[in-house]
């Protein structure tokens, strides 16, 4: 959990980003002049951009997952219209289902999406697609000459993190939130396709990644009537399954016309699942673990308890618990300790709040360490509120918790809770390093007579196990292994 002044800000900017990424990156140098921007610039942008993207999500500790995704990238890329680029691939230590690219040939794929890949086609399809937004300049051709300014702009407060530039990253993410649109999401499948053909793939693996998504869009309908809430769909492209769409089989049919001597047939499933055998599923070891509602992180050496039934959702720089109602919420990040504010007391008091009206202020120990606790009004996810502020000096950081309810009394509602939470702080013993392993995808033989749910029961996923484990093998929503199948769960 690094310090960083405006997390959540530059975690939006980089999604944002990504959207800019396409504007430029695709362009050869006389176009890109239009909008302002040489290849050359192009290039240097991104390789500032990328440190921020590294330092938001960081990379994946994997060196040969890296090197693997890494060496495939390479091959489609000298395929593509822009060889000449010096391209980068990173797997981002993130779960979530997701892959982006930023100017200068920067291209990133989510350590969650990889799982739900079959083999290095698939795998290949996903680093394919998003060379083919590349090198379509899509985002220049969806967006106004206003809105590429306001790109631009973007692009500055990631190098920056200033915060004023805010209000433009709704426009940016759209692209990435919904797609960019049928057709262009058909173009860049075409151009995955025929790289995939060149390189000697099925391009059949672009239908196969897309249909993936479609059972995740599937399966987040059934999970949204079952919590009784609204759906959150990605692209939502195809009405039918993609399989059946006649423009995604018309642009897959056309690559294998592409003038090649590949096979077309190469898919590596074994060497794939190899590199995926060990990914970790969940947080990762340099994120931190939770165990029901307790975290333990090897790496910064602490453990620490969030209130119990309440949704713990643990970022790269903050961790947030909601409680179940979601009336109250609590916030843990860590920063370095000012030189001139050496004491909790003064940081909370001359640096975090200064000239903040504080209610009960008082110094506090919390497992040894000194610290310092006060109630202030701010703005929170629910408006001006109360809050409590606990900061704890430990491990050579300031830890800050800061919770809120919605009620608006003197205190905040779940004031004792948030005391309490923060007084959990403290080192992880040898006997718990073990606890702070992470969770990692395992594949196993399927014997025969099993099941999803004699496989799932052998997991320790606790939220929907059998479905997660059908998506992992591209069995939602009733299907069954095979005998002798290679079958991915988690242990």
């Amino acid at each position: 959990m690094p310090s960083n002044a405006f997390p959540e800000l530059r975690r939006r900017l980089l999604a944002a980003g990504a959207t800019l990424a396409f504007a430029f990156a695709g362009a050869p140098a006389a176009e890109a002049q239009i909008f302002g921007m040489s290849e050359k610039k192009e290039i240097e942008i991104g390789q500032r951009m990328h440190v921020q993207v590294l330092q938001t999500m960081g990379a994946y500790d994997n060196p040969e997952l890296q090197a693997y995704v890494d060496s495939i990238g390479q091959r489609l890329a000298k395929l593509s219209d822009r060889p000449k680029l010096q391209y980068t691939f990173t797997v981002v230590d993130t779960e979530d289902v997701n892959a982006f690219a930023i100017p200068g040939g920067f291209i990133y794929i989510s350590r969650g999406i990889l799982p739900y890949l079959s083999n290095e086609a698939e795998l290949a399809a996903v680093l394919g697609h998003e060379i083919g937004h590349v090198t379509a300049r899509h985002a220049a051709r969806q967006q106004s000459q206003g809105t590429l300014a306001g790109l631009a702009g973007i692009a500055t407060a990631v190098l920056t993190g200033q915060p004023a530039l805010a209000e433009l990253t709704n426009v940016a993410g759209a692209a990435i939130v919904r797609g960019y649109g049928r057709d262009m999401e058909l173009e860049a499948d075409r151009i995955g396709a025929q790289l995939l053909a060149k390189a000697g793939y099925d391009p059949q693996a672009i239908i196969s990644v897309v249909s993936t998504l479609k059972d995740q869009e599937r399966w987040e309908v059934d999970s949204a009537r079952l919590e009784g809430r609204q759906p959150r769909l990605y692209h939502g492209l195809f009405a039918t399954h993609p399989a059946a769409d006649t423009r995604l089989r018309e642009a897959v049919t056309a690559a294998r016309k592409v003038a090649t001597t590949a096979t077309g047939t190469v898919s590596n499933q074994e060497q794939f699942l190899r590199r995926l055998d060990g990914v970790s599923w969940g947080p990762s070891r340099e994120q931190g673990v939770l165990r029901g509602s307790r975290m333990y992180h090897a790496g910064m050496g602490f453990t620490v308890a969030f209130p119990s039934g309440w949704n713990v959702e643990n970022g790269r720089d903050r961790v947030v618990a909601t409680s179940p109602r979601r009336d109250a919420t609590m916030m843990l990040q860590t920063q370095a300790i000012p030189p001139q504010l050496q004491e909790p007391r003064s940081f909370v008091a001359r640096g975090m709040l200064a000239g903040a009206p504080l209610r009960d202020a008082r110094d506090l120990e919390v497992n040894g360490n000194p610290a310092f606790t006060a109630v202030t009004r701010m703005q929170t996810p629910f408006g001006q509120r109360p809050a409590r502020v606990v900061v704890v000096k430990f491990n050579n950081l300031y830890w800050t918790f800061v919770g809120a309810s919605r009620g608006a009394g003197q205190v905040p509602d779940a004031d004792r809770l948030f005391l309490s939470a923060a007084q959990t702080l403290r080192r992880l013993r040898s006997d718990e390093l073990g606890l702070a392993e992470p969770n990692r995808i395992r594949i196993v033989t399927a014997q025969s007579g099993a099941t999803v749910e004699q496989i799932a029961r052998e997991t320790p996923l606790t939220r929907y196990p059998v479905q997660q484990i059908r998506l992992f093998n591209r069995l939602y929503p009733s299907g069954e292994p095979q005998p002798g199948q290679l079958v991915k769960t988690v242990r």
